[in-house]
């Protein structure tokens, strides 16, 4: 209720054209005369709207950076002497501002490497921008500009710096709350939180984004992000917070459900968590459809980690009543692997005829793969191979 008051506020405070760009960015006329600073408000009122799933504002914000900039060109020389309107500049520049308008004004008052960099990071001059931006500490700026330069840093030290990056997207949600930067910081932070299998974090982040951006334009670019982070790191692979996962893929739509219930599965399968390869595969039965290739699918997955685990019989029967021609061709030799390992294990010990000659003869796997790690490694090495020997035919 607060956040909704407070964005009523602002819009009394805004322009009527800004008003309009507002309802209509595309078909607005540009916004009204004033001050640099107070039109690129007007661009972040409009920005914000996007994060909020308003279609309108994304489809017209291209429109409306135009005709700001147009503004700004036509604008008397001396407002360029203002400190708001030289960060204006350059939130402009951040904001989706082109650099050849912006290198036609003349020059503004701003600090210079803050200036430069923002035109070295939207020039493409990646090297560049991260040597003049690193130093610079957004929460020592005024927050609207600070936010734009912390989600920029954010992008420039992914690859390099992580911590770094992590940190700068910290601050870049915590200045400009409520608004597309916090989204974008979102949509940043989850796959680089993911990648540094910081669980509680990414969790937080994801919870973060469902609450206040779940309608975003961009909501689909976040599910991506958060899909990768999840599959390309063990966080999902911990049988204890797999309870956890399935109330975050809750927010997922169905297919997509699944599909990640498919990676984490076989992910969790050739890594021996065979716990959460079993989680997953259940969980995978209960979206996909009877008789689908899905479902078979499904069944293979939840057989092999049963057959390799303690309920040898019915993995085992689970798995010769597949469907072979519905799984896909990447999966058929892990599936042979599985079986074959499984029959292996069932054969009887050689040797020692008569000391066994009154006995039932013993379950191997049942006493093996309960006590030895080592038939457990050995299963899992040869899924491995498989899986390295196949990836070439991958889709």
């Amino acid at each position: 209720m607060i956040r909704l008051l407070g964005r009523a506020a602002l819009l009394l405070l805004l322009p009527l054209t800004a008003i309009r760009a507002l309802a209509d960015p595309a078909s607005a006329p540009a916004p009204g005369s004033g001050e640099p600073y107070e039109l690129v408000r007007t661009l972040q009122a409009v920005q914000d709207g996007i994060a909020n799933g308003d279609m309108a504002a994304h489809s017209g914000h291209v429109a409306l950076i135009r005709q700001i900039g147009e503004k700004f060109l036509a604008a008397d020389t001396s407002v360029w002497t203002n400190a708001q309107n030289g960060q204006a500049v350059v939130i402009y520049l951040l904001s989706g501002g082109g650099p050849q308008l912006v290198r036609k004004l003349p020059k503004p008052n701003v600090d210079e490497r803050l200036f430069n960099g923002a035109l070295a990071y939207v020039e493409g001059r990646q090297d560049e921008a991260r040597e003049l931006l690193k130093g610079v500490k957004p929460r020592t700026l005024p927050s609207g500009l600070g936010g734009q330069v912390a989600l920029v840093q954010g992008a420039l030290f992914a690859r390099s710096e992580a911590t770094l990056a992590i940190e700068r997207l910290d601050d870049a949600r915590l200045l400009l709350p409520g608004t597309l930067v916090e989204e974008a910081a979102l949509r940043r932070e989850i796959l680089l939180v993911g990648q540094a299998e910081d669980f509680d974090k990414f969790e937080f982040l994801t919870l973060a984004y469902i609450r206040h951006y779940r309608n975003s334009v961009y909501a689909g670019d976040f599910w991506q992000r958060f899909s990768s982070g999840l599959t390309q790191s063990s966080l999902a692979l911990d049988e204890r917070r797999f309870a956890r996962i399935v109330t975050l893929l809750e927010q997922i739509d169905r297919a997509s459900r699944l599909k990640l219930y498919f990676a984490i599965a076989r992910s969790a399968m050739l890594r021996g968590r065979l716990a959460v390869t079993e989680l997953a595969g259940e969980r995978a039965l209960v979206l996909s459809a009877d008789a689908s290739a899905d479902r078979e699918r499904a069944h293979f997955f939840r057989g092999v980690a049963r057959v390799l685990t303690d309920e040898y019989d019915g993995g085992l029967a689970e798995l010769k009543a597949l469907d072979r021609s519905k799984l896909p061709e990447r999966d058929i030799p892990l599936l042979n692997a599985t079986v074959q390992l499984a029959l292996d294990v069932r054969k009887p010990f050689a040797g020692g005829p008569a000391a066994a000659a009154d006995k039932p003869p013993v379950t191997p796997a049942r006493l093996d793969l309960a006590s030895s790690t080592a038939t457990l490694a050995r299963a899992q090495k040869q899924l491995g191979d498989l899986e390295r020997l196949t990836k070439d035919r991958r889709p």
